[in-house]
């Protein structure tokens, strides 16, 4: 059962074009990734499938309402986190609970049992007076989470939930994404922390406003990246990569931090033709070659030098 259908989604602002013509279905309880680059036109399509934005052509049924007919009951039967956490700053931990546990219509005993799961969740008991403004990031994530679940909606829209927050707190966050989904909760989350992906159940790559890949963590991997992949330390990064993307063994070359990743060919025998290459060119010393697991950005990567 589908818990979102959109179908040649677009939204136009004048001869801009951020979502262009893109359709989709999201299974109920899955945790769906809708991953790109900034600008890529993932928070415009979330504020379309919450109502918020109108589109400029096509539909979406979210929850078995239409965005386009029916955006209020939309509103009204979904949860909606911002980038920007949806809390307010000048309000104690308490008052954002029953701020928000108001404007879903919760009357007060099913308010105060609510009130006690965010509590839970955000690690807050006992600290319900604290002024919001004054917790750590990864806390005020956990409360901005809570509160916009509090009314106990069958899908949840998170947009980029996690910019901003540590590593832990973002593993932690994502424990809780799942606790949500094994609840039969379905969770469309938009991000451009591509590691995180790893934790969907199903995942679309969208660049440009136009749709790019769709399918799990392991389909991507198994359909776009059948080479093998290597990742090269070495001094001279610049250099190094300008190297080895004139080699008939490498078909595709990418910067990982300080490292190299690099796709190779039939031509390609061992990492003494790596060494070899970079070798001819004083200055660029190499630390390791590794053969490597070929990650989510490696597919983004790929798809985008395939596209241009």
């Amino acid at each position: 059962m589908d818990s979102i259908t959109v179908s040649n989604l677009t939204k136009r602002f004048g001869n801009f074009t951020p979502v262009d013509n893109i359709s989709f279905r999201v299974k109920q309880g899955e945790i769906f990734g809708f991953l790109g680059a900034n600008g890529a036109g993932k928070t415009t399509t979330i504020k379309m499938l919450c109502g918020i934005l109108s589109p400029s052509e096509g539909d979406a049924i979210v929850g078995g309402n239409s965005i386009t007919k029916e955006p209020d009951k939309v509103k009204l039967n979904i949860g909606y986190m911002s980038q920007r956490f949806s809390l307010y700053n000048d309000l104690t931990v308490e008052e954002n609970i029953n701020f928000f546990g108001g404007v879903y219509g919760l009357e007060l005993n099913e308010l105060q049992k609510r009130k006690n799961w965010v509590l839970g969740i955000a690690n807050l008991k006992g600290k319900e007076n604290l002024l919001t403004a004054s917790l750590p990031g990864g806390i005020k994530q956990r409360l901005a989470l809570g509160t916009a679940v509090i009314h106990k909606p069958k899908i949840v829209f998170l947009d980029e939930p996690t910019s901003g927050v540590d590593p832990i707190s973002r593993r932690g966050f994502w424990d809780l994404i799942h606790s949500l989904s094994d609840e039969g909760i379905t969770v469309f989350v938009t991000t451009h922390y591509l590691e995180e992906a790893e934790f969907c159940n199903n995942i679309i790559l969208i660049n440009a406003g136009k749709l790019v890949a769709e399918g799990s963590s392991k389909e991507l991997k198994d359909r776009y990246l059948t080479n093998e992949m290597y990742e090269v330390r070495c001094t001279n990064v610049i250099d190094a990569l300008e190297i080895l993307e004139t080699e008939d063994y490498v078909d595709e070359t990418s910067i990982f931090g300080n490292n190299i990743h690099l796709s190779v060919n039939y031509r390609y025998r061992s990492e003494n033709q790596i060494r070899k290459s970079l070798g001819q060119k004083s200055g660029i010393t190499v630390m390791h070659i590794n053969k490597i697991v070929p990650t989510l950005e490696d597919v983004f990567i790929h798809l985008l030098d395939e596209k241009a």
